[in-house]
């Protein structure tokens, strides 16, 4: 657990970094911000997505996650959350609050850094990878803040709790998922990224959220695909 406690400090940091910048940020600033980190998103989410050669497996599971979370309505609920957190939080006026909350659950805790890191962590105790993941959610949270507010803090919660889980259930985890069901998982979430990227850039406002359940999806397709071969 010591690595989810570290990345979780490293966003509570970065977002007092990005409070302490934004003061001093131009919203015409603050608004290019938003665009260098749209397409440092999109690039790693490319980077990610070339993880599995078959791009059915990793469509199929964006198709049938994006039905579950629709149907679940993860997106709305999460931005539910966020507007309930700003209303007794934050006095800032807008929807940057909640925007920053969603954007950073999802792109530091979607990856396989994550994965690797959590499981790492859980197994052998070797915190390494994710001491190179906090840096650079660190970084990322003080860019967010900076750009958005200080709703990226509530962020750190959502690492502490997925980290937390993903590191103790490490076990279990390991054991079940092959190297093709991992590609697909990172494939899958690569893709998800370039949608937070789309998203960050305004270009469409992609409900991201809503696709979450793919990452499940996929090792259970690639699991499904092992029997018939």
């Amino acid at each position: 657990m010591i690595g989810a406690f570290i990345n979780t400090a490293a966003v509570v940091i970065g977002t007092g970094l990005g409070v302490t910048a934004r003061r001093f940020l131009k919203p015409r600033l603050r608004e290019t911000t938003m665009q260098i980190i749209g397409l440092m998103t999109l690039m790693i989410g490319v980077q990610m997505s070339l993880s599995e050669k078959n791009p059915l497996l990793p469509l199929a599971s964006l198709l049938i996650g994006a039905m579950i979370g629709e149907g679940l309505d993860i997106e709305g609920r999460l931005d539910a959350l966020g507007n309930s957190l700003q209303r007794r939080f934050s006095n800032e006026g807008g929807s940057t609050f909640s925007q920053a909350f969603v954007s950073t659950s999802i792109l530091f805790c979607v990856g396989p850094m994550t994965i690797m890191g959590c499981i790492q962590d859980g197994l052998r105790g070797d915190y390494s990878l994710l001491l190179v993941k906090s840096l650079l959610d660190g970084v990322s949270a003080a860019f967010f803040t900076a750009a958005l507010g200080w709703g990226v803090l509530f962020s750190a919660g959502t690492v502490l709790v997925v980290q937390g889980a993903l590191t103790l259930g490490a076990g279990w985890v390991g054991s079940v998922l092959t190297e093709p069901m991992k590609n697909t998982m990172f494939s899958t979430g690569g893709l998800m990224m370039l949608e937070l990227g789309i998203r960050l850039l305004n270009l469409r406002q992609i409900p991201v959220a809503n696709f979450l359940p793919a990452l499940v999806v996929a090792p259970l397709l690639v699991w499904l695909v092992s029997l018939w071969r």
